[in-house]
């Protein structure tokens, strides 16, 4: 592996600290620009050695943002980890189908998923009540497990395709299957996102396609966006949703971007 050059290494240090500052202003959604950093930024030609670099970078900044909620109390251990158990099944499934698929022609799907999630981080999500909300327990166990389990194994496999983190896909599915507030469902989420980017990695590892000097620089960075972050969302709590719409904006306009250099080259 060819060591980066100053340019390409400050250019992953930053591209480090945009994706933890994100997550530490929204508490989720950074790690699905890891991609396209990488690949239009930084500049990791293949797109397959991109996704397993940005895996690295998802499940570092994911294990620093769980270290944080759980010393809050905002993790649901038993239900996380039943979602994430199951999904790193499903994550490994998809690893392997998305290593098989045509890189750009990847690229061209991960830009759409880009322009979903977009949209959709846009919709007002109803809150169950923290008091009522459901906890995993012996009683309950056999009915909401499996259900923990088939969304977890669906989202893990998603994850392991397009090489995502996948919290905002875990974060719904937690309140679906769980019904948790969203602040707890955002912290517990990142047990099966830390779970989907280590499982990433392994595979694309073993498929040498881990670029690991860029991906030590990414989570670098992101350790220092992710406190950066931390400090603004205090700052700015009461314009939160005005930065998600600025965040949905810019996963719109990547996701085109994205489709729109893939078809180039393809054609």
């Amino acid at each position: 592996m060819v060591p980066p050059d100053l340019l390409q290494s400050l250019a992953a240090l930053a591209s480090g600290a945009v994706i933890g500052a994100i997550l530490g202003l929204l508490g989720a959604g950074g790690s699905i620009l890891a991609v396209p950093l990488l690949v239009y930024f930084v500049g990791v030609s293949d797109p397959h050695t991109a996704i397993g670099t940005g895996a690295a970078a998802v499940a570092g900044n994911a294990l620093l943002a769980l270290w944080r909620h759980a010393r809050r109390g905002n993790v649901r251990w038993p239900c996380g980890l039943v979602f994430a158990t199951a999904g790193v099944a499903g994550a490994w499934l998809g690893t392997l189908l998305g290593k098989a698929v045509d890189g750009r022609a990847l690229l061209a799907g991960f830009g759409a998923v880009m322009i979903l999630v977009g949209v959709l981080s846009l919709r007002t999500r109803s809150e169950p009540d923290a008091a009522v909300a459901v906890r995993m327990t012996p009683g309950n166990a056999a009915v909401m497990a499996p259900k923990l389990g088939a969304i977890g194994f669906g989202v893990g496999a998603a994850s392991g395709f397009f090489g995502v983190g996948g919290g905002f896909l875990v974060v719904p599915g937690l309140v679906a299957s769980a019904g948790l507030p969203l602040s707890v469902a955002m912290g517990t989420s990142l047990v099966a996102v830390s779970a989907f980017g280590l499982t990433a990695l392994a595979s694309y590892a073993g498929s040498g396609l881990v670029d690991w000097p860029i991906a030590g620089l990414m989570t670098l960075g992101g350790l220092g966006g992710a406190i950066l972050g931390g400090l603004g969302s205090q700052a700015l709590e009461t314009r939160r949703r005005m930065l998600a719409i600025v965040f949905s904006a810019v996963l719109v306009a990547t996701g085109l971007y994205v489709i729109a250099r893939s078809v180039i080259v393809l054609v």
